[in-house]
């Protein structure tokens, strides 16, 4: 191994594509990552002219030259990449930044929609954080006026003697009850500790399945494509079987029809992920646990925010299956994300391994 690749190996973990240049333009290092986005070995991209794979190779060349005379720490810019064994190009965001040594210039490429991807997720996760304070708070601030509402009204009804109006004061206590409910299940996630264990994800998925065909027996099949090797994992068992189970039964929920027609269908099915990115970390294992259903899809109205408190897609849904789901997932330091479309729901969920 030559003393730059020596020196820059560790690239070779990241996702990105990277490259060392000289001063010159010629690549010195070319990481595993950018031998897949060009479909060349880093044999053949050593010594080649770098801003000879770009439809304009001109801001590199500029790029190049500002960086032996310092004028910036780091530079971007948007881009096409040409891949010569693909026969087409990549919109890719270029970071070019000096190293410490002289003429030599490090070249990253972040394809557009990893980019994309990549800040989806991080409004993703600033979102389910202000979700959690606002539950958390509103909660709170619900749950104090409310014990005084019921007792008054038990105190009222005490005095009463007319049964009359006893019925109002029933149904002031009853509404304060199912309030009560609703409170505690919006504080729960917060209020029970994280029991961590050893989990099989497949066992999750067969308990969930099991519940989910008890309730359903007639007109759905819930199939299973399991990668076997998928290793088990620390982690809190009942927060996930409770997971997957608020996403399948949303969906068993959403398939009402083609349970009546006979042909319904949920798909569990799980993956290995490697040298994966998301939520802002780098993994070299990860979990990737799909919920697929044939269902009518995620309305258009409320795609973008099934993940928020009290959003419901059916009428007496409480709009808190999913927002569960999200901090149990992220309790885990994974993610989870939904694809809709009619005739095909998908919500996959990502959780780091050993």
């Amino acid at each position: 191994m030559s003393l730059t690749a020596h020196r820059f190996q560790a690239f070779d973990l990241l996702a990105t594509p990277v490259a060392v240049l000289d001063g010159q333009g010629g690549i010195r290092f070319a990481n595993a990552a950018l031998e897949d986005a060009m479909g060349l070995s880093r044999r053949s991209l050593h010594g080649t002219h770098m801003p000879d794979y770009f439809l304009d190779p001109q801001p590199l060349t500029h790029a190049l030259v500002g960086a032996q005379s310092n004028e910036f720490a780091a530079l971007r810019y948007e881009a096409q990449l040409r891949r010569l064994h693909h026969n087409d190009s990549l919109p890719v965001h270029v970071i070019v930044a000096p190293t410490d040594q002289a003429q030599e210039v490090i070249v990253e490429l972040l394809p557009v929609e990893q980019q994309t991807r990549q800040e989806r997720e991080e409004r993703l996760l600033e979102q389910a954080q202000a979700n959690k304070e606002l539950i958390r708070n509103l909660a709170h601030e619900i749950k104090n006026p409310l014990g005084g509402i019921r007792g008054s009204a038990q105190l009222l009804e005490m005095e009463l003697d007319n049964k009359e109006l006893t019925e109002y004061t029933q149904v002031i206590i009853h509404e304060a009850d199912r309030l009560q409910t609703l409170v505690d299940r919006l504080l729960a996630p917060h209020r029970r500790p994280h029991v961590v264990g050893d989990v099989n994800i497949h066992e999750v998925c067969e308990r969930v399945r099991a519940l989910i065909l008890a309730e359903f027996p007639k007109g759905l099949k819930v199939r299973r494509d399991y990668d076997i090797s998928i290793p088990e994992f620390r982690g809190d068992r009942e927060q996930l079987i409770q997971t997957v189970l608020n996403i399948t039964h949303n969906a068993a929920q959403a398939l009402q029809e083609r349970i009546a027609q006979g042909d319904a269908q949920i798909t569990f099915k799980s993956r290995i992920l490697r040298q994966v990115t998301f939520g802002k970390q780098r993994y070299r294992l990860a979990l990737e646990l799909h919920v697929m259903d044939n269902g009518p899809g995620v309305p258009d109205s409320i795609k973008d925010r099934i993940f928020f408190p009290l959003i419901s897609g059916r009428e007496g849904g409480s709009g808190l299956g999913l927002t569960l789901a999200q901090t149990f997932v992220q309790q885990h330091h994974g993610m989870i994300e939904c694809d809709s479309e009619p005739g095909r729901t998908d919500f996959k969920i990502m959780i780091p391994l050993p």
